[in-house]
């Protein structure tokens, strides 16, 4: 395994979210060695554009380097299983995008692989990290909103929203059955989860697909581009995955919630939503306006908390690197999980708690979309696994 001072990293993906990798990465002092794309010209033209030393040819010639001894998977969700369960064997710490897997028995193979493996294997629930949801999982945490009673919120995007938007995501064969649910819905559910320290335990989902149809272009469609670049032939393509859901709620205690995600909201380019209400006081907080924090009272004025270093908690202040007035945003959110991760991997104690979501996360949160689907087929409240 590599020791603190030769912790190289390598990308597999070469999309969207791959870039925001490297860049959290480098903003860390923490060198990214090569890049993996789904073919040769991807990976070198990723390679030049990225100013990447090394474009590998394979995921096997990128497990042959010994340099590397971290592999972020940023691919497509199809390869997430197999490609952890390589880079596993391989001796390697993953980072691994979400989902974790495409099915349940994949993702439980997984938890107990990460388990057992002198690794330390993470999934990219980034959201977590932005300092104000670390500020208020502290406020959470310590009693301050009393006992949890209800959680209400959304997320909300408009990058699908008509019939020509296309992207791999729909395809249950690429991206899984779910589709709203997975793609946005389960960084909302990690992040409640993470907050309140409650579990989900028993739900009931409605969902909906308005475009049964989509016109696939014959070239391929980067993920929030709006589209091809240029105008290009396409094919009717039926389409099964949800673009709305709405989800009742039961957390284990007590505690109820609603969650509801679009990715045919227009106007809503990416905003997540909540509110959690307790018999003491209310926090709510919304990711397009992410440097603040609402913290609701009934027998003595609200609050507006503006992220500001000095006014947070410890816990939540080393997530925080720029003085107050200087916002905060998305990329960051990337830099300071991957600042836990690797901090974890150079202290060198995995018995250790783990300060970010693990394969077992990433697993919960498989289970969840297995409820969340069976409850939408069955029309009924169902238990999670």
């Amino acid at each position: 395994m590599s020791s603190p001072s030769h912790l190289f990293s390598a990308v597999v993906g070469t999309g969207f979210i791959a870039p925001v990798h490297v860049e959290a990465l480098r903003r860390l002092g923490r060198p990214v060695v090569g890049i993996l794309g789904s073919s040769a010209e991807k990976a070198r033209a990723a390679a030049l554009t990225l100013n990447i030393r090394r474009a590998y040819a394979s995921f096997a010639e990128l497990l042959d380097d010994s340099s590397v001894g971290v592999v972020h998977l940023a691919s497509p969700n199809r390869l997430h299983y197999e490609q952890c369960r390589q880079a596993l064997a391989a001796g390697k710490h993953v980072v691994c995008e979400k989902p974790l897997a495409m099915t349940a028995t994949e993702s439980a193979e997984l938890a107990g692989l990460a388990a057992k493996a002198p690794a330390v294997t993470a999934v990219c629930y980034n959201v977590r990290y932005y300092p104000l949801c670390l500020e208020a999982r502290q406020r959470v945490r310590s009693g301050q909103l009393g006992e949890v009673r209800h959680v209400v919120g959304s997320y909300m995007q408009d990058w699908l929203v008509n019939e020509s938007d296309f992207n791999w995501r729909v395809l249950p064969s690429e991206g899984g059955a779910l589709r709203a649910v997975a793609d946005i819905g389960t960084h909302w559910l990690d992040l409640v989860q993470a907050l309140t320290g409650l579990e989900v335990e028993r739900l009931c989902a409605d969902l909906r697909t308005f475009l049964p149809v989509r016109q696939q272009p014959q070239g391929s469609v980067q993920t929030f581009t709006g589209g091809p670049a240029s105008p290009q032939a396409t094919t009717a393509i039926s389409i099964a995955t949800e673009d709305y859901g709405s989800i009742l709620l039961r957390f284990r205690g007590g505690a109820s919630g609603v969650l509801t995600v679009s990715q045919v909201a227009p106007g809503r380019k990416n905003c997540l939503r909540w509110e959690i209400a307790g018999a003491r006081g209310s926090l709510a907080w919304n990711s397009e306006s992410p440097n603040e924090l609402w913290h609701g009272r009934r027998d003595r004025a609200n609050e507006l908390l503006v992220r500001d270093p000095a006014l947070l908690t410890e816990e939540a202040r080393r997530y925080a690197n720029y003085p107050g007035g200087h916002n905060e945003g998305f990329p960051d959110t990337f830099k300071q999980l991957f600042r836990a991760i690797y901090d974890y991997i150079d202290a060198g104690d995995w018995s250790a708690p783990r300060p970010f979501p693990t394969f077992q996360d990433g697993h919960r949160e498989i289970l969840l979309c297995a409820a969340i689907l069976k409850s939408h087929q069955e029309q009924r409240w169902v238990d999670v696994e």
